[in-house]
């Protein structure tokens, strides 16, 4: 069975929820367009943005083996990632609604 790994985005200090959101769709595009297999392997997000360090957030679950590519390609298009806990693994049903929502691929 596939594990998966909880990777946390984080907006810049100060920068509001749409602001934060609009870069997430620009790095998800760009993602999608240029890294569509490392796409393939996140699992799902998170329903709702959330406050990590007093910075707007928000989480995925991607598989463990491609966690740290994701977090490079997110660190290269300018969006900060929490320090991912490779032990800290999760079952695909452990994404499951209300609080994760799948994604299409």
């Amino acid at each position: 069975m596939t594990e998966y790994v909880c990777l946390t985005l984080l907006a810049e200090p100060g920068e509001a929820e749409p602001a934060f959101k609009a870069r997430l769709t620009a790095f998800w595009t760009h993602v999608l367009r240029t890294a569509p297999d490392d796409y393939e392997r996140v699992y799902a997000e998170a329903t709702r943005f959330a406050a990590t360090g007093g910075r707007v957030s928000r989480q995925y679950m991607v598989e463990c083996d491609a966690a740290d590519a994701v977090a490079a390609l997110a660190a290269a298009s300018g969006v900060a990632c929490a320090p991912v806990d490779p032990d800290d693994t999760y079952t695909k049903y452990e994404a499951a609604s209300p609080d994760w929502f799948q994604l299409d691929h």
